[in-house]
C-alpha cells in the first residue's frame, strides 16, 4: 500500500515538473518576456512557487488520489461491482437526469438574465443582479428548506398538490428544483462582465441594417459569448452532480429512488462500506478531472480567439465615391 502511494506521489512530481519544464521551453522559443516589474530575488519567486505546489500537493492532489486508491484497493472486481450495484446505478441514473434538466433550464435563464442585465438599463436592475447572486449567499440546505416549506405535505401549497396527486418534495421534481436554484448563478455570473466588456455596439449595428431581435442574438451576440457559455456550463453541470446539501434535504434519501451520487456515497459510508463508497467517489472526482480539463480548453480557446482578433488588421472605410463610379 505504502509503495502505491510512493509511485502516485512520484508520478505527480513528474507531471508538475514536466509542466514546469514545458512552460520554461515556452517562454523561452516565445523570445524576450517583457521587463517584470516584480524587485524580489529570484530565489525568494520561486520559494513561492514551491511552497505554493506543495499546498497544492498535499492539500489538493494527495486527497484526489486517495479517492482512487481507495477505490481500487480491493481489486478492479470490486470497484465495477460497486458501481453496478443497483442502488448506485439508479444514483447514477438519477444524477444524469437531474443535471440534464437542470443545466438546460439554467442555461436559458442565465443567458436571459445576462443580456437584460448587460444591455439595457431598467428600474430593479439592481434588484435582478442581487437576486443573480442570492443563491451563493444562502445556504443550500437552508434553500432546501425553503423547498420543504414550500411544497411540503404540510407546506404553503402541500394540500393542493396532495389533491392534485402531485408529488415534489422526496421525488424528482424537488430535486431538480433544488439543483436548478443551487446553480442558477454560473451561467449568469460568467456571462454579464463577458458582455458588459463587449458593449451593445455589434448588436446596435446590426438592428440598424435590417436585422430581427433572434437574427442579431444567433449571428452576433451568441458568437461573441460562446466560449463564456461553454465556461459557464461546464461549472453548472460539475456543480448539479456534485450537489449534496440542497438535494439531501428534500429528497428523504430513499434508496432507489432519490438518491444521487453524493448522497450514495454517503449512505454507503455511513454503512461502513468503504471501499465501495470510495468507487461511487471516485465518479465525482473524474468528473471533477474531466471539468478542469474542459475548463482549461475553453479558457485557451477564448484566449486564442481574443488575440487573433487583436491581431486583425483595422477593416478600410469603403470608398462611397468609387462604388457609386
Amino acid at each position: 500500500m505504502q509503495s502505491m502511494y510512493l509511485y502516485l506521489l512520484a508520478g505527480v512530481v513528474a507531471v508538475l515538473g514536466a509542466v514546469i519544464a514545458s512552460y520554461l521551453y515556452v517562454s523561452h522559443r516565445e523570445g524576450p518576456q517583457p521587463t517584470s516589474t516584480v524587485t524580489e530575488p529570484r530565489w525568494v519567486r520561486w520559494s513561492l512557487i514551491g511552497a505554493a505546489l506543495v499546498f497544492m500537493l498535499i492539500f489538493l492532489v494527495l486527497p484526489l488520489l486517495a479517492v482512487f486508491v481507495e477505490a481500487l484497493r480491493k481489486g478492479w472486481d470490486t470497484y465495477v461491482a460497486a458501481l453496478t450495484e443497483p442502488d448506485a446505478w439508479s444514483a447514477i441514473k438519477l444524477t444524469l437526469l437531474t443535471a440534464v434538466i437542470a443545466v438546460p433550464l439554467n442555461l436559458v435563464f442565465g443567458v436571459a438574465a445576462a443580456w437584460a442585465i448587460a444591455k439595457f438599463e431598467f428600474k430593479g436592475k439592481a434588484l435582478l443582479t442581487s437576486l443573480v447572486d442570492l443563491p451563493f449567499s444562502v445556504s443550500p440546505v437552508v434553500a432546501g428548506l425553503t423547498y420543504v416549506l414550500l411544497f411540503g405535505a404540510n407546506g404553503w401549497f402541500g394540500s393542493w398538490l396532495e389533491g392534485h396527486n402531485t408529488k415534489i418534495i422526496f421525488a424528482v421534481p424537488g430535486i431538480v428544483l433544488a439543483t436548478i436554484f443551487v446553480t442558477f448563478p454560473f451561467i449568469a455570473r460568467e456571462l454579464i462582465p463577458l458582455m458588459q466588456a463587449q458593449g451593445s455596439d455589434e448588436e446596435q449595428a446590426a438592428i440598424v441594417l435590417g436585422a430581427t431581435g433572434w437574427q442579431t442574438f444567433w449571428k452576433v451576440t451568441l458568437p461573441n459569448i460562446k466560449w463564456g457559455l461553454i465556461y459557464g456550463v461546464i461549472l453548472c453541470n460539475a456543480r448539479a452532480m456534485g450537489e449534496f446539501g440542497a438535494v439531501s434535504v428534500v429528497s428523504g434519501a430513499i434508496r432507489g429512488q432519490t438518491v444521487t451520487i453524493p448522497l450514495q456515497v454517503e449512505i454507503l459510508y455511513a454503512d461502513f462500506q468503504s471501499s465501495a463508497a470510495f468507487a461511487v467517489a471516485s465518479l465525482l472526482a473524474l468528473l471533477a478531472l474531466v471539468t478542469l480539463v474542459l475548463k482549461t480548453f475553453a479558457e485557451w480557446r477564448a484566449e486564442k480567439d481574443r488575440q487573433a482578433a487583436a491581431s486583425l488588421p483595422p477593416e478600410r472605410p469603403r470608398d462611397d465615391s468609387a462604388v457609386a463610379a
